[in-house]
């Protein structure tokens, strides 16, 4: 660990220089130029990709985002990103109280955490095409405000943002400049983001994940069956079940009675996926935690198994003032709020922040039969594990460990983009 310590006052150094406003408009650009991201020690940002992770049990356990018995599926990576972007235009205690919300020392720069945040993005885009993974933000201002140049400048160099001028007091056209900004920088993934937008709105952020897992092939399909999904003891919906004998990370949670399966995935991401006995998943979920997650992780194991999983393509949009609020972060969605930072035209609150996350395991070319018994023949050797009732999924960058997408499947027919 020594050897990065050069490396870590270099890049402070050099950091607190670009952010120090004595630089020109283009510095931040150059500093993207010159520099890979991709060589840095991951050792170097430990700290910060632990803390998300941490965050992650915290957000998942105390939200009021989540609805009771119903699908969960959020982004701990873009809930960083958004409050990071926030504060960098927070002054006082709005600044304050938004790294203390994230468990970061109030009393040292920020600069660290940005340049961590900075090289898990780097590397996450450069190792994906953008219809397997796309991870974004857009802020959006009234056209009357002016940015300060340092906010303009670092969200630019953080997540590439550039902030969209928007007339907020014709509402109509607003949502529509939005919504059509937000469709066709998704190519079409997210249509009509913001509804009922309210009058006397200055400032907007919203930022989505989309990750798209294994598609499906022409010659799976004869393997893709309908089949009974368990929402709890009283329900059932059809699904489309693909049928796959693989090879998995498996292991038995029997204290829990909980299947996990881990399926690794394109470029240094990996799928978990924890399967509770049918009425198991609230005890389950009362006992995750960082520790516990960790542990069931190094017990993963090598193995065969026949895997009954349903065709998944889910959506979810949050309020991210409610989610920030489970930090503690509430001010700068209040009249207290000091964005001055942001601009300094006229006080500024955070108006409307919302939060897309997109997961699909699908094809939608595949074509279902019905399920008449598949034959398992010599399969009885191997475990069995069906899909077929409420389950959580863990999808991370396995290098870092950091959670893009966490997700409770209560009933996958529920908030489908199928």
């Amino acid at each position: 660990m020594s050897s990065s310590v050069p490396q870590r006052l270099l890049w402070l150094a050099g950091l607190c220089c670009l952010f120090s406003g004595s630089q020109p408009q283009d510095s931040l650009q150059r500093d993207e130029d010159e520099h890979d991201y991709g060589s840095m020690n991951y050792g170097f940002c430990e700290s910060v990709y632990y803390n998300i992770f941490r965050l992650t049990f915290t957000l998942y356990q105390k939200s009021d985002s989540w609805t009771k018995d119903t699908n969960i599926l959020f982004s701990p990576v873009n809930i960083i990103v958004a409050s990071l972007i926030i504060s960098l235009g927070a002054k006082n205690n709005t600044h304050n109280q938004i790294l203390e919300g994230l468990q970061l020392n109030i009393t040292e720069p920020t600069l660290y955490t940005l340049i961590c945040m900075k090289q898990l993005l780097h590397n996450l885009l450069k190792n994906h095409k953008p219809q397997h993974l796309t991870i974004k933000s857009s802020i959006f201002l009234d056209q009357n405000l002016k940015l300060v140049d340092f906010f303009a400048n670092a969200i630019h160099w953080l997540n590439s943002i550039k902030p969209i001028p928007v007339n907020f007091n014709d509402t109509y056209r607003a949502q529509k400049q939005i919504n059509e900004y937000v469709e066709d920088e998704t190519q079409g993934k997210i249509v009509g983001l913001f509804k009922d937008l309210e009058k006397d709105k200055a400032f907007a952020l919203m930022n989505y994940i989309f990750f798209q897992g294994k598609e499906y092939d022409e010659a799976e399909a004869e393997h893709t069956l309908e089949e009974d999904f368990h929402v709890n003891k009283y329900r059932t919906v059809k699904v489309l079940m693909i049928n796959r004998r693989d090879i998995y990370l498996l292991y038995r949670e029997e204290e829990l009675s909980t299947w996990v399966v881990a399926n690794p995935y394109r470029n240094e991401v990996i799928a978990i996926f924890m399967l509770p006995d049918q009425g198991k998943m609230k005890r389950l979920e009362e006992t995750l935690n960082q520790n516990y997650f960790e542990n069931i992780m190094r017990l993963l194991k090598v193995r065969t198994a026949n895997v009954y999983f349903p065709k998944l393509a889910m959506s979810t949009t949050y309020d991210l003032e409610i989610i920030l609020s489970t930090l503690g972060i509430t001010q700068a969605f209040s009249n207290e709020a000091d964005l001055s930072g942001i601009t300094q035209d006229a006080p500024v609150k955070l108006n409307k922040a919302l939060q897309k996350t997109v997961l699909t395991f699908s094809n939608k070319s595949t074509k279902a039969t019905r399920n008449t018994g598949l034959s398992e023949g010599n399969l009885t050797k191997v475990p069995t594990i069906r899909f077929d009732k409420p389950f959580l999924v863990f999808i991370k960058n396995e290098i870092t460990g950091v959670p893009l997408i966490v997700g409770r499947v209560t009933n996958p027919t529920e908030n489908s983009c199928l």
